[in-house]
């Protein structure tokens, strides 16, 4: 699986001088998980990946790049700041992109450094993120990156309009569903190999 990303959880955890169960109870996990996580067999999700950041004093798009699949996957962000549409999104979007290294983020700003850092190939962004728009972060993802496929997420029909003056590639209402996820993936903007 992701070796890097527990070859650098390792070496973190012992610069910072704790044992596995240590950092297994300040992340409110078991020790098998942090051990499984260290050896390859399993990664964390974005929320824990970026708890272990915060413990262990490293950047979060590091940690979060070490976990980009070698054999070049495509990396697909779901950014939505309801912990319960991540959590049940990241299993859909997997199903529906099998191709895809899919990777969540419920915190904006967390997003964008990821998306700096990390080739993206496509955004599934919701438009109401607490105090900060949709709307807004995809122009600013954009203007990093011109050639992202953003395609929007929400409960709400009426934002339609503005999100394609943004520039978008899509919009889906939540929930998410597999089969309109499978559906969006013909009518991207900028088409990507591997997501199907």
């Amino acid at each position: 699986m992701t070796k890097p990303f527990g070859e650098m959880l390792r070496r973190l955890r012992i610069k910072n001088g704790l044992s596995q169960q240590q950092l297994a109870d300040k992340l409110h996990v078991s020790r098998p998980s942090v051990a499984n996580w260290e050896v390859g067999r399993r990664i964390p999700d974005a929320a824990t990946i970026s708890q272990i950041a915060q413990i262990l004093d490293e950047d979060v798009a590091v940690l979060l790049a070490t976990t980009a699949e070698p054999d070049e996957s495509p990396n697909v962000l779901l950014i939505d700041d309801n912990p319960i549409i991540l959590d049940g999104g990241i299993p859909v979007l997997q199903d529906a992109l099998p191709g895809a290294h899919v990777i969540g983020f419920s915190r904006p700003m967390e997003a964008v450094k990821f998306f700096k850092d990390t080739p993206v190939a496509v955004v599934f962004l919701d438009i109401e993120l607490g105090r900060t728009s949709g709307l807004d972060l995809c122009r600013d993802l954009l203007q990093i990156k011109s050639r992202t496929n953003i395609i929007y997420l929400t409960a709400f029909r009426e934002y339609s309009f503005d999100a394609w003056d943004t520039g978008a590639s899509g919009f889906l209402l939540k929930p998410l569903d597999a089969e309109d996820i499978r559906r969006q993936i013909p009518r991207l903007r900028y088409p990507v190999r591997g997501l199907l």
